[in-house]
């Protein structure tokens, strides 16, 4: 099955330069990255909205939600942390003229709250919050996606829960447990066996075609670890024929492009340059289009190995 997809803008939000380029020096990558007078880089909430093709199984298309951004829930003193602009996933999915509820599938990348945060939101008026945050009860919040089922990966749910993050405040609760209900869990194969350390430029035992787990029709998910351990990339084939994966925080910005350009956030660094390395390598064979989590830019890339042996990113479109 082929997708008609749109790019949504869930709103720029500002990160701390320093840490999303980890042991990177400031030297190397402000050339290239400009920050406010706090250190903050600009980046996006970037989403994909996708309607397919041809009708699903309810005889009418399907239509799946990539990513949700932070949704509307922040409270001021996080807002001017972040510099969370004024819109959310909400703004976008009504610019593109598609109501929450016609939404069918939600599938995120991981649950940290810039990725799943909108799943839920602020009751409107005259709305009843659906759950309450027993340590804060006048804070209330309803699902935003009501008929949505919400994938992700079994790794990544426990995780969340558990709060196993160097981040003391990225899983929040008031964005997990509300869509319990909701939820189908994925366990996509690892693309390496568990407590193996592999080589810096070492390849996964298996080709990427052969780590993929379906979820809804024609999109599928696969593991892509290191900025957690369960942070998948989605992917998809467009009305053009181009195969388009949705890439995560394994490659957040074009400015990342680079081996050892992991972020200070990542729980696992090693790992994160491990599977960039082979993620671009299969992007650049398999001739993927990569629509990019947080470039606040033009996100839709191509990828091409140069002569350095290493990869060159090229405009594409949606």
């Amino acid at each position: 099955m082929r997708y008609h997809w749109k790019l949504l803008r869930a709103g720029t939000f500002k990160l701390d330069a320093g840490s999303m380029f980890g042991l990177i020096p400031r030297v190397v990558w402000s050339r290239a990255v400009p920050v406010d007078e706090r250190g903050r880089m600009t980046v996006q909430h970037n989403c994909l909205l996708l309607e397919s093709e041809t009708p699903g199984p309810a005889g009418r298309p399907i239509r799946v939600l990539i990513e949700t951004g932070s949704g509307d829930k922040m409270d001021p003193k996080s807002r001017d942390i972040f510099d969370l602009e004024n819109r959310s996933i909400l703004t976008a999915l009504a610019e593109a003229g598609t109501a929450p509820e016609a939404i069918d599938a939600v599938v995120v990348t991981h649950l940290h709250f810039d990725h799943a945060g909108g799943v839920t939101r602020m009751p409107g008026k005259g709305e009843e919050p659906e759950w309450r945050d027993p340590a804060a009860p006048n804070h209330g919040v309803v699902r935003t996606f009501p008929r949505a089922k919400i994938f992700a990966q079994a790794r990544e749910w426990s995780d969340a829960l558990a709060n196993r993050s160097v981040m003391t405040r990225t899983y929040f609760r008031d964005h997990l447990e509300p869509v319990k209900d909701q939820l189908v869990l994925v366990d996509s194969p690892r693309p390496f066996p568990a407590g193996y350390t592999p080589g810096r430029d070492e390849l996964p035992c298996m080709d990427a075609d052969l780590m993929t787990t379906p979820t809804v029709p024609g999109v599928e998910v696969f593991l892509v670890p290191g900025h957690t351990w369960g942070q998948q990339a989605i992917r998809f084939v467009d009305t053009r024929g181009r195969t388009v994966v949705f890439t995560p925080d394994v490659m957040p910005t074009r400015a990342h492009n680079g081996a050892a350009y992991s972020l200070g956030y990542d729980v696992e660094p090693y790992t994160s340059m491990v599977t960039r390395h082979w993620f671009l390598r299969a992007a650049a064979r398999k001739a993927w289009t990569l629509v990019l989590d947080h470039e606040p830019g033009n996100p839709v890339v191509t990828v091409k190995e140069n002569a350095r042996g290493w990869f060159d990113l090229t405009d594409a479109g949606e």
